[in-house]
C-alpha cells in the first residue's frame, strides 16, 4: 500500500543515515583525539579503569622524583664517606710513620691535624639540599619508593630509610697522637678501628644507593607498562580507524541517495491521477 502520510522507506532510510553519521562522528573524535574511549559515555568500565591507572602512573611520576632525589643526597654522602676513607689511610701513613725514630713529630702532628681538620670539612660538606647522613644531627634519610594498591583499591605508600652514620661522633680522631713514637704505636689501633667505622659505613651508604637506584629502575619500568596498558585499553587504531572512517564515508553517501529516492517515491502516487 502506498501512502501519502506515512513513507515507510523513507524513516528507515532516514534511521540508517542517523546511524551511520553517529557511527562517522565517533570515528573522527576518535582520529581527531587519538583515542577509542574519550570520555565515560564511550566506555563507563573501561574509562574507569584507565582513570585509575593514569592516578597510578602519576603517583609513580612522584615516587620516581622521590628516588631521584634519594639517590643524589646518596650519592653526595657516598662520595664523602670514601673520601673519608682515603683521607684515613693518609692519617694511618703518618702514624705508621711516627713510630720510627729520628722523625719530625711536630711535622708528623701537623699533617695529622691537617687531615683530621679536612675529616671534619668533608662530613660538614656531605649534604644535599639540607640533607647530611654524615654529620651527627640524627636525621635519617626516607625514600618514597612506591605506591602500592590492593585487590581491594586501597592504597599504602612504601619507603626505604637509610640511617645516617654519624661520622662527627664515631670518627672522633682526637685519640690520634704522634708526638712520640709510642704514642704513635698506641695510635695505630685507634685508626685502624677509625678506618673499619668509616669503611662500613661507606659500604652500608652503598648498599643503600644500590637498593634506591634499582627501585627507580624497577618504578620507571612499571610506569612504562603501565602507559602501555593505558593505551591498549583507550587508545584508537589509527589504521582501523582509517578503513572505518573510509567505509563509514561511503555508507553516508549511499544512505543519503536511498533517502531521496525514498523522498522521491510519493510522487509517483501522481501518476494515478493524471
Amino acid at each position: 500500500m502506498s501512502s501519502i502520510l506515512t513513507n515507510t522507506s523513507a524513516m528507515t532510510a532516514l534511521q540508517t543515515l542517523r546511524s551511520v553519521n553517529n557511527d562517522l562522528s565517533s570515528t573522527q573524535t576518535a582520529i581527531s583525539t587519538g583515542k577509542d574511549i574519550n570520555s565515560a559515555k564511550d566506555n563507563s568500565s573501561i574509562w574507569a579503569i584507565s582513570k585509575v591507572m593514569e592516578s597510578d602512573v602519576s603517583g609513580f611520576k612522584a615516587v620516581s622524583d622521590s628516588l631521584a632525589l634519594g639517590e643524589s643526597t646518596l650519592a653526595v654522602a657516598s662520595a664523602g664517606a670514601e673520601q673519608i676513607v682515603n683521607v684515613l689511610n693518609d692519617i694511618k701513613e703518618k702514624v705508621v710513620a711516627a713510630t720510627g725514630e729520628n722523625v719530625d713529630y711536630t711535622k708528623l702532628g701537623n699533617d695529622v691535624l691537617e687531615l683530621s681538620n679536612q675529616v671534619t670539612s668533608i662530613i660538614s660538606a656531605s649534604q644535599f639540599n639540607g640533607m647530611n647522613l654524615l654529620n651527627d644531627d640524627g636525621v635519617d634519610l626516607t625514600v618514597l619508593s612506591s605506591i602500592d594498591r590492593d585487590s581491594s583499591g586501597g592504597v599504602t605508600a612504601a619507603n626505604i630509610t637509610v640511617t645516617a652514620v654519624d661520622f662527627t661522633s664515631n670518627l672522633d680522631l682526637s685519640d690520634i697522637d704522634v708526638s712520640s713514637a709510642s704514642a704513635a704505636e698506641t695510635s695505630i689501633a685507634a685508626i685502624e678501628a677509625h678506618i673499619q667505622t668509616a669503611v662500613d659505613a661507606a659500604a652500608a651508604l652503598g648498599a643503600s644507593s644500590s637498593r634506591i637506584s634499582d627501585q627507580s629502575e624497577f618504578i620507571s619500568r612499571v610506569t612504562d607498562a603501565m602507559q602501555t596498558g593505558i593505551g591498549s585499553l583507550v587508545d584508537a587504531d589509527m589504521e582501523e580507524a582509517s578503513a572505518r572512517l573510509t567505509a563509514l564515508q561511503t555508507q553516508q553517501s549511499l544512505a543519503v541517495q536511498s533517502l531521496s529516492i525514498a523522498n522521491q517515491s510519493p510522487q509517483t502516487i501522481l501518476q494515478l491521477f493524471r
